[in-house]
């Protein structure tokens, strides 16, 4: 394998049909993905290769699962994989839920070509942009665990609004001491202002927030 196909992005695919699978993997290797097919749920599932592929083209309806309870099941454990569905048996109720769960798209057996390889495109462009904010989520995480407790607690009260001179009485320290560690938090944070600081308290906050 090249180092571009190696880079390129993997598109995994789970259909009980063999010929749907041929079909879907010569389509999408032509345009340049890589393709993982599986036969059933349990063999994709134990591939492991969810989280390092950009894209799930899953069928809704398999032999021994529903497509939507195996995206139920990566959502349980926190693998975020946008997912494409498709059926030859869709219906209104089942497409509602699929996007609702954050499918991408919801295809009717026969699409056309392009409609698949659309889908798929903007599964990866999603993918990407997740993983681009994740990795600026862990570099802020990774500022913050510079932080020592003292300044910790400094950032926590600035981000609430509280001048220099508010939080010197509310820590019973010099003014002069909260100006200092302010200023080794906005340091050590990136942050070019006061604005900047609420916002990275903020997403720092809703992270911790977030469901596992």
């Amino acid at each position: 394998m090249t180092g571009m196909a190696a880079e390129a992005p993997l598109v995994l695919v789970v259909d009980d049909e063999a010929a749907v699978r041929t079909a879907l993997d010569s389509l999408l290797r032509s345009v340049g993905f890589r393709v993982a097919c599986f036969a059933s749920p349990e063999e994709f599932l134990d591939s492991g290769l969810a989280p390092s592929a950009g894209c799930l083209v899953l069928d809704v309806r398999l032999q021994m699962a529903s497509g939507l309870d195996v995206q139920a099941q990566l959502a349980r454990a926190g693998c975020r994989i946008p997912v494409v569905f498709m059926t030859g048996h869709g219906d209104i109720p089942m497409s509602v839920r699929a996007m609702k769960a954050g499918a991408v798209d919801f295809l009717a057996k026969p699409f056309r070509d392009q409609d698949m390889l659309d889908a798929v495109a903007a599964a990866i462009e999603r993918d990407r942009d997740r993983r681009a904010a994740a990795r600026r989520m862990a570099e802020v995480v990774g500022r913050y665990e510079t932080l020592t407790p003292r300044e910790r607690q400094i950032m926590a009260l600035v981000a609430a609004g509280l001048m220099n001179k508010e939080i010197a009485a509310q820590l019973g320290v010099a003014e002069i001491t909260i100006k200092i560690h302010r200023g080794q938090v906005m340091r050590k944070m990136a942050a070019r202002s006061v604005a900047d600081l609420v916002r990275i308290a903020d997403a720092l906050e809703a992270q911790r927030a977030a469901p596992p």
